[in-house]
């Protein structure tokens, strides 16, 4: 077996960690002989209401313009919404307390705003949301490891001048029980010169081992690099060198590379406004805006769309409805703009999409029928014009909510497939108690979705969850809704060997 003890009970699954360094500007003075002393302590909340300190930095004596040293690295989830404040105070006392100290003023954002900008400035804010005079503070982010399962590095590799035959390699993680087995390769028969298919495989603290086992190398790396290949026991021998050499042809960019490196995601939502919804002013529609201000079609938008929001600069999102029939002329509609603007269908912010949803709905005559078609080929015209910039710059998702079973199935399945090879995924949301199964047939995990005349995709883009399942939970549904997005992005931009564009502003595995 390999140096560092048998394999533990199973893998650990632990979350990508983005590092956060702070500095500020322009801090308030609050002390009479001297500069202020800050320290920024962080808060972290992702239940909605409960805030819960993270850490500190240190704290910098005499200084209105600090650099802190001191890192916070955080977990990083891209289907939940992680709130965090920054709050900055001038250390009077020597007390652990900081409702004693000067408050310097806060930032509140997400982790998601601070990834997909990587760096951002803002004005400090006193608790009454006035300015804190001129002072800022700026967040930067920083990919420092990736280790999550839903998003894989893919490794391509062979070796050189091996001493042995039929060789494959064995992968091993480091957790907190030991070294567990990753990845074992394929045996290559009568080879000294073997070259590995490609394999996808989480990368943390990987070592790797030759087929005996004991021939151990550095830690894998991003770049297009060679490692010798050891055993140990021949070290003493005179002349010896290595045992072979293990080249990594190639190491596939991750979901966080594309989105710090600038890659945005474009959002756009598709409501169904067909008959089979209800008479939107009853109580039993699905469509009925209930005494709160909520139905099951804007739980669904709130839910996605505070998470996706993040990763798109301008936060303007077109949101088209459709199986209504539209005035003026009444006609039935499969993709018409709800804020009734063709020429801008864009709705500012997820509260905009809202205010929109419920300034449309009395307008329109709720009618059919459930037509998909329409709508995916008019983000896949746009996903086809972003794939022509032969860079991984943009990437569209298009979340439909819909109350019932599709009548263009066969127009629907050849849309989505033909959207498979664009950077373009689908999220479809099924509200009420409808029979969902032609939906979960679209959202095909099992195998590949083909069209009716044969055509496969060539990937999987479309996610489907019913709404009934997440009653009452909208984090759980945003959750399920959006787990499989950043390998769909990743996936998508590695095949086609599309980087972002500021390449620069990636930071791989330390």
């Amino acid at each position: 077996m390999a140096s560092g003890g048998a394999p533990g009970p199973g893998p650990l699954h632990i979350a990508t960690k983005v590092e956060l360094t702070i500095s500020c500007e322009n801090l308030m003075d609050m002390d009479i002989f001297s500069k202020s002393d800050p320290l920024c302590a962080l808060y972290i909340n992702t239940s909605g209401s409960q805030w819960y300190e993270f850490g500190r930095t240190e704290m910098i004596l005499n200084c209105l313009n600090p650099k802190f040293a001191k890192k916070f690295i955080i977990d990083y989830y891209f289907e939940m919404v992680q709130r965090l404040k920054f709050c900055v105070y001038d250390i009077d006392n020597n007390t652990y307390d900081l409702s004693d100290d000067d408050f310097l003023g806060e930032l509140e954002c997400t982790l998601g705003q601070v990834v997909s900008n990587r760096q951002m400035t803002r004005q400090l804010l006193l608790k009454d949301k006035r300015p804190a005079g001129h002072g800022t503070i700026t967040v930067s982010g920083r990919f420092v490891s990736f280790r999550d399962n839903t998003v894989n590095y893919e490794l391509d590799l062979f070796v050189q001048y091996l001493w042995w035959s039929d060789p494959f390699l064995e992968f091993y993680r480091q957790t907190e029980t030991g070294w567990q087995l990753a990845h074992r390769t394929e045996v290559v028969k009568n080879n000294l010169n073997p070259t590995w298919r490609p394999f996808r495989i989480s990368l943390r603290s990987l070592s790797c081992y030759c087929h005996f086992n004991w021939h151990k190398c550095d830690s894998c790396s991003r770049l297009q690099v060679e490692f010798e290949c050891i055993n140990p026991k021949k070290l003493k021998k005179k002349n010896y060198k290595n045992s072979g050499v293990i080249c990594i042809k190639q190491c596939q960019l991750t979901f966080l590379d594309y989105i710090m490196g600038g890659c945005q995601i474009n959002f756009t939502i598709a409501i169904d406004f067909t008959g089979s919804n209800g008479d939107p002013s009853t109580p039993q529609s699905l469509h009925y805006i209930n005494p709160e201000g909520y139905n099951e079609y804007l739980t669904a938008i709130w839910a996605v769309g505070n998470v996706i929001q993040d990763y798109d600069s301008n936060k303007m999102f077109p949101v088209f409805g459709f199986g209504a029939q539209v005035p003026p002329s009444w006609q039935v509609s499969h993709q018409f703009p709800v804020n009734f603007n063709p020429a801008n269908p864009f709705c500012a912010g997820i509260e905009g999409v809202v205010h929109a949803y419920r300034q449309c709905l009395p307008q329109l005559k709720l009618w059919g029928p459930t037509n998909f078609a329409p709508i995916i080929n008019h983000v896949a015209c746009f996903a086809k014009q972003a794939l022509r910039q032969n860079m991984a710059s943009q990437y569209f998702v298009l979340l439909i909510i819909t109350d019932g079973v599709i009548t263009d199935m066969d127009q629907t399945r050849t849309a989505i497939v033909e959207a498979s090879r664009l950077p373009m995924s689908i999220i479809i949301v099924g509200v009420g108690g409808a029979d969902f199964s032609a939906m979960e047939f679209l959202d095909s995990d099992d195998k590949l979705l083909c069209s009716p005349n044969g055509d496969v995709a060539s990937r999987d883009i479309v996610q489907f969850v019913p709404f009934r399942d997440f009653q009452g939970n909208s984090v759980a549904l945003a959750q399920s809704v959006l787990a499989e997005l950043p390998d769909q992005v990743s996936s998508f931009f590695n095949s086609y060997k599309l980087k972002p564009p500021n390449m620069l502003n990636v930071s791989g595995p330390s």
